[in-house]
């Protein structure tokens, strides 16, 4: 039996720091008590005492939409996620490159659109850094690829090349591929490029989960345990880590749907959720994506994106699954007690997804499974009841909801009136009475959740002096701790575990220098994480 005591502690609970509660005990990762030092002390008689030295201890974040393997794995390569501009890449590319003289490929990723003219990068400042041998570099969204031109060569693209169903090779005037590879385009590169090892999964799921527990985050859903995307399947990673006591974090799999098959899949799904439970894994979430992003045309829009000029263009973005299909699949894997776990980042997907779920309740009831739309960027105004209606979750990164240079200058100019409007929705939402929950997508962006609660409250990003992006959006900063913490436990369906601090729930704590409920809010994103506990164990210490 282990026992801990934390004292001199502020406490959150229900909204506010718990009056008269000053300490913690733990007993075998459960909390046993909240209160003070003497009135506790008899509960735990041999704990380690911890003074927090008066922190403010909330429950342990949890990230509901994250890809830690594939983070992990970027930040184990080519890793150009801290760089701010093209001189930092530059630097970066050519640092790997040069202590990696033996590597085949250079592979990592992390760039930000932002920083190439409209938001495309090209081989050619690639190949004055690399030109011996192949370069693939995905973004940080992950649905484009910078490559070289050594790349372009071996995977046979040329002017002649088709743009695939799903994907677009960006081209010059002339129709030459100029080293920017869109969506499905990606994958004429990437099946090329060498495989992660077992070994390499594993390191990288550790180095992402230090990072993970070192911003308080506890828990998190992996938002595609499969293959696809380029991303390795990490369910036997998983599973390893849980049997070997690695796996520090309360993890739920969101398992891959493959949009190139259909409903024979399910059966598969089933034997690997089946799989993953009895080696005491939760897989029992089903990730399909239905569309794209807006800064690459491939979100899927009502109203058609503008071109250059502001002129509607007859492009409407991409349904990677058609809605009568996305109908039937959401309905089988419902009867099947999946919950579904939808990349919906346009109104029109948004829409079809919210469909889907409405036709699986028509046919099979409401069986509580607890879908959930991820992303969420543009939501039409009728739709935004639907959410608390259909008891869909809300699974929104709230990082984004600013006016950063990618949304000033990729996103807002080649969206509809209307769609301009409603991006990132969330004080909308909530008083439509739409359960939200928060998550990350990194490495798409920042997990840091501070970040993202800065953003949700004051709809700018931290350190910047940009306009709020609708003000009318914001959120209190209970609301967006709530987020990060009870609604992100209930879409993972450890609600009754975890998510907030009380008898009987697991030790999962986030210990902040600062009182995060008083202060400025132009100060959030600046408080720190000193100490994590995941069930009652020390998993980061600043």
């Amino acid at each position: 039996m282990t026992e801990l005591l934390l004292t001199n502690a502020h406490v959150y609970g229900d909204g506010a720091w718990q009056p008269g509660v000053d300490a913690i005990a733990v007993r075998d990762g459960v909390i046993v008590g909240l209160g003070s030092v003497a009135g506790l002390e008899g509960l735990v008689p041999s704990a380690e005492v911890v003074d927090l030295e008066g922190g403010w201890v909330l429950p342990g974040f949890q990230d509901a939409h994250v890809h830690p393997v594939q983070a992990g794995l970027e930040m184990n390569a080519c890793n150009l996620a801290e760089g701010h501009d093209l001189d930092d890449y530059v630097a970066t590319i050519a640092a790997y490159a040069l202590a990696h003289p033996r590597a085949g490929w250079i592979v990592g990723g992390g760039w930000s659109m932002d920083v190439f003219p409209g938001g495309v990068p090209t081989a050619a400042v690639l190949d004055r850094i690399v030109s011996d041998r192949p370069v693939f570099l995905p973004n940080r969204d992950h649905h484009s690829a910078w490559v070289n031109s050594a790349a372009l060569e071996l995977a046979g693209i040329t002017a002649a090349t088709p743009d695939p169903a799903d994907g677009r090779i960006e081209r010059d005037d002339r129709g030459q591929p100029t080293g920017a590879l869109h969506e499905g385009a990606m994958e004429l590169v990437r099946h090329l490029v060498p495989r992660p090892t077992d070994d390499d999964i594993a390191d990288a799921l550790q180095t992402a989960q230090a990072h993970l527990h070192s911003l308080g985050i506890t828990g998190w859903q992996d938002a595609l345990v499969g293959e696809g995307l380029g991303m390795p399947d990490a369910l036997d990673t998983y599973l390893a880590a849980q049997r070997g006591g690695t796996l520090t974090a309360a993890v739920v799999g969101a398992l891959w749907w493959d949009r190139d098959r259909g409903e024979e899949q399910i059966a598969e799904l089933v034997e690997r959720r089946e799989r993953a439970a009895a080696a005491g894994f939760d897989a029992g979430s089903v990730k399909i994506m239905q569309d794209g992003v807006c800064e690459t045309f491939t979100a899927a829009v009502v109203e058609p994106y503008l071109d250059h000029h502001g002129h509607a263009t007859d492009n409407h973005g991409l349904s990677f699954i058609e809605a009568a299909d996305l109908a039937r699949y959401v309905q089988l894997l419902d009867a099947a007690d999946f919950q579904v776990h939808i990349h919906a980042l346009g109104d029109r997907a948004v829409r079809d997804s919210l469909d889907a779920i409405e036709h699986a309740v028509a046919v099979n009831g409401r069986r509580g499974n607890r879908h959930h739309l991820a992303h969420v960027q543009i939501v039409r105004p009728d739709d935004v009841s639907r959410f608390a209606e259909l008891e869909v979750t809300a699974n929104a990164q709230p990082l984004w909801a600013c006016l950063d240079d990618q949304m000033a200058d990729l996103t807002l100019p080649f969206l509809s009136a209307t769609a301009r409007e409603q991006q990132y929705v969330f004080r909308s939402l909530v008083d439509a009475g739409a359960r939200l929950a928060f998550g990350s997508d990194w490495p798409v962006s920042s997990p840091n959740p501070l970040l993202g609660i800065h953003v949700a409250v004051n709809r700018v990003a931290a350190g910047s002096d940009a306009e709020p992006l609708l003000a009318r959006e914001r959120l209190t900063v209970v609301e967006a701790i709530e987020a990060y913490t009870r609604g992100s436990a209930w879409v993972s369906r450890r609600d009754l575990a975890t998510g907030s601090l009380a008898v009987g729930k697991a030790a999962d704590l986030a210990v902040l220098d600062a009182d995060v409920l008083s202060i400025d809010s132009a100060r959030i994103g600046a408080v720190r994480v000193t100490r994590t506990y995941a069930r009652g164990r020390l998993v980061h210490l600043l």
